[in-house]
């Protein structure tokens, strides 16, 4: 019986930590063809999420028709309003930044988002932040600093990008927070579904759409189905697992993108890069861990 219980689990565990690792080579390859988008083409970074998100829509339809759209059903629907339009300007802004600079800076800079959330949490929902979170956060945002390195001569306003969006998505999983304990699942995504493409439309219309055709629309369908490829994955992670076990190998789209970067546009990252992106993940891990230590405490008061 334990034999088999043991198995079991450890199955499980292996295949969440391989859909994680999966879904972070998807948003590797997701990440390179936005960058090669936007960079090396010269497509509109607005109409590339655009473009993106209503192909990843379209292929996200047999989705939408088994939930049915009586599963939108809720009390809060500007929450859910505001919560889509933050994800809709960090993901703007995500691909704005991956126009200006390299991967590898991006990804680092976006790994703040943890930190951001902590300090929402404080401020809007109430929740009680410790000595041990307000340090991890200190020095998350110190890596940041580090590799954002904005007393030198090569620092561009542009690489604040990343960061912004981190901002906007921490907000808008804030908001997620608050919904999950009265909405389903599904409502809450059913929700982002059928507003993401809307809005991230009006932003590309205010910004000055485009239309692909030739390479850009090869690459913008792909893209499409890079993203739902990608939260597929990280989908199947999460209900396989548990939250806490499987987080740890998200860290992993950090070398990952900085291979992809290497790999496909030559990008060599700089020493700074990897003291910046150590202390974020240590305080990433650090966090995790020490929330895992308080829930086990409460669980067993």
């Amino acid at each position: 019986m334990n034999q088999t219980s043991l198995g079991f689990s450890s199955s499980r565990a292996m295949a969440g930590a391989g859909f994680m690792v999966l879904a972070g080579i998807a948003f590797a390859g997701l990440n390179v063809v936005t960058q090669w988008l936007t960079m090396t083409l010269g497509f509109p970074a607005a109409a590339t999420a655009f473009w993106q998100y209503a192909f990843a829509f379209l292929f996200s339809l047999p989705f939408l028709r088994r939930a049915g759209l009586s599963a939108m059903r809720t009390d809060y629907p500007w929450r859910h309003v505001v919560r889509v339009a933050l994800a809709a300007f960090g993901v703007g802004t995500w691909v704005s930044g991956l126009a200006h600079v390299p991967i590898w800076q991006a990804i680092a800079l976006v790994m703040t988002s943890p930190f951001f959330i902590i300090l929402g949490a404080r401020l809007f929902l109430g929740e009680r932040v410790g000595p041990a979170r307000w340090t991890a956060t200190a020095v998350g945002f110190a890596g940041a600093m580090i590799i954002l390195d904005p007393w030198s001569a090569s620092f561009t306003w542009a690489a604040l990008l990343p960061i912004l969006s981190a901002l906007l998505w921490g907000a808008s999983s804030l908001i997620t927070k608050s919904l999950t304990s009265s909405e389903h699942p599904e409502t809450i995504t059913i929700w982002l579904l059928v507003l993401l493409t809307p809005i991230n439309g009006v932003i590309a219309l205010a910004a000055g759409f485009a239309v692909p055709d030739g390479a850009a629309l090869g690459l913008l369908v792909l893209a499409g189905v890079l993203t739902v490829f990608a939260q597929y994955l990280l989908t199947l992670a999460y209900t396989v697992a548990d939250a806490a076990y499987v987080q740890p190998f998200d860290d992993l789209k950090l070398p990952l993108n900085v291979f992809a970067g290497w790999l496909v546009f030559g990008y060599a990252p700089t020493g700074y890069l990897w003291i910046g992106a150590v202390l974020i993940l240590a305080a990433s891990l650090f966090i995790m861990r020490n929330e895992i230590r308080r829930e086990r405490e409460t669980a067993a008061a």
